[in-house]
């Protein structure tokens, strides 16, 4: 299973549960092994399985939350 770490820029989060909210979500994605957040750096950190989620499936699961996503 070849990983691999990403960072992605997160806009439009606002408050402590905003971070929560996408780590629990990107978690339950298939290939996703770890999801780290932060409010404060408007960072996500995401480590994944590049044989079954791309960094695009990333931004979309985060833009269907509310958010905006782009790579950092």
């Amino acid at each position: 299973m070849p990983t691999e770490t990403h960072t992605f820029r997160v806009d439009g989060m606002h408050c402590g549960s905003c971070p929560l909210l996408i780590d629990e979500s990107l978690e339950d994605m298939p290939g996703v092994t770890a999801a780290a957040t932060s409010l404060r750096a408007g960072r996500a950190t995401v480590e994944l399985d590049t044989d079954r989620t791309s960094p695009a499936d990333v931004i979309a699961a985060i833009t269907e939350l509310g958010y905006r996503a782009e790579t950092a």
